[in-house]
């Protein structure tokens, strides 16, 4: 069953200015505390919304460019809601002399998305990865932090399967 921390964690609850206000309650109004509110307030949502850009922007006195402007700079910011679980396809050199392309084939054919999309009950994010370090274990997909080697398209399935709703994954 999906933990409820995971099922509020990837929008913005109703509340989304008492959130804020709470994290802005642990920071200066200063420009060197950007990042970490970006961060801070990703780790609560899962992204960042507009609306957050704004009241950041507002918080620190900036403009909403400038703020856009460093979260854009950094690979680790989203700008749209994630899925609840993200899958990540290895398409390293290992992974795909061991068929890592078949193997994101197989994800996108399941879930119904290219890699950069999610699903549209909010269930799955997809990505492709340059690589994951465990070429060894190659093919390789990452759930969320669990890592997968040896995949094959059968597994592939399988996987997914444990992290349907009714399933505790």
């Amino acid at each position: 069953m999906v933990n409820s921390k995971l099922s509020s964690y990837f929008f913005w609850p109703s509340n989304m200015s008492e959130q804020l206000s709470q994290i802005f309650s642990s920071y200066q109004r200063q420009g060197g505390a950007l990042i970490p509110i970006l961060q801070k307030v990703q780790e609560v949502s899962g992204y960042l919304p507009e609306e957050a850009i704004s009241e950041i922007a507002q918080f620190l006195g900036l403009s909403n460019s400038e703020v856009y402007g460093v979260a854009s700079f950094y690979a680790q910011f989203r700008f749209e809601r994630q899925g609840e679980h993200t899958i990540k396809v290895c398409q390293g050199t290992a992974c795909h002399v061991q068929g890592g392309q078949r193997i994101l084939g197989a994800v996108e054919r399941e879930l119904g998305i290219q890699p950069g999309e999610t699903t549209e009950d909010y269930k799955f994010s997809l990505e492709r990865v340059a690589c994951f370090g465990c070429c060894a274990l190659a093919p390789v997909v990452v759930v969320d932090e669990t890592v997968y080697g040896k995949m094959t398209i059968a597994k592939v399935k399988q996987i997914l399967t444990k992290y349907l709703p009714g399933d505790d994954a």
